[in-house]
């Protein structure tokens, strides 16, 4: 169940996706057919359990890569993410280093980290099991979310920590941790970007980013940005339905 997702990340190859919010198979193989680059099933705010984002996988298949956001930094959360077969993990509010440490180690077999063994279908249910043990640590992608402003005030510390593949900015709860809630073109919350963004650069870490629109997501891209997440299959179905239901009124 392992990919080249991390390598291709390692070196700097652009990912232009989309978070998977409706519990629903048939939307992530969807937005895969169409030709996304990669993924988020996004555990944190959909309303899944796990065997429905395993379905997602399972209906995506080799289209593209997947990664899952879990709900919260903790082990529990990220190995059951691991065992269905993702690319990696996008973990929120990884708002110091030793936060960034947990993702890490939760992220590994031992003796690197704390990750627990079982047979599910990462390992092909057992069958592929010794192969995906030896290769997980090097290939599992371990991606943090910068999306407070303390996170802003360790990032620093944050890029440093080994193991740690990328930083995804999520900036409408960092608006709303600097009390300007969507209020993303403000210079304070665009200096905190700002801020993520240099100390990922200066520190060789891959950046990725969640915007609405492609205007952004082109100018993100040239600011160095690699792992665009470009709205949500909600959006998509509300905006494009809204837009049919006006055009039809006119």
């Amino acid at each position: 169940m392992l990919t080249d997702f991390k390598d291709r990340l390692a070196r700097g190859d652009a990912f232009i996706g989309a978070f998977i919010c409706l519990p629903s198979p048939e939307s992530a193989e969807i937005v895969a057919e169409i030709g996304y680059d990669w993924l988020i099933i996004d555990t944190e705010h959909g309303p899944y359990d796990e065997l429905t984002a395993q379905r997602m996988l399972q209906a995506v298949g080799q289209r593209c890569p997947c990664v899952v956001r879990v709900p919260f930094n903790e082990e529990a959360w990220i190995k059951k993410a691991l065992d269905i077969g993702p690319a990696g993990v996008l973990v929120p509010l990884v708002n110091t280093a030793e936060a960034a440490v947990r993702v890490v180690r939760a992220c590994r077999y031992a003796p690197e980290g704390v990750r627990g063994m079982g047979g599910a279908r990462a390992h092909r249910y057992g069958i592929g099991f010794q192969d995906y043990v030896a290769q997980a640590n090097q290939k599992i992608a371990a991606i943090v979310q910068a999306e407070h402003i303390e996170a802003v005030k360790n990032i620093e510390a944050i890029v440093k920590v080994p193991g740690i593949d990328a930083v995804f900015v999520g900036p409408y709860d960092l608006s709303a941790s600097m009390g300007k809630p969507g209020q993303l073109k403000d210079p304070e919350v665009q200096a905190a970007i700002g801020k993520v963004r240099q100390a990922a650069l200066n520190a060789g870490v891959k950046l990725g980013i969640y915007c609405s629109d492609a205007d952004s997501a082109r100018s993100f891209l040239q600011q160095g940005y690699t792992l665009i997440g470009l709205s949500t299959d909600l959006n998509y179905l509300v905006e494009a339905a809204a837009a049919a239901l006006a055009a039809a009124r006119k």
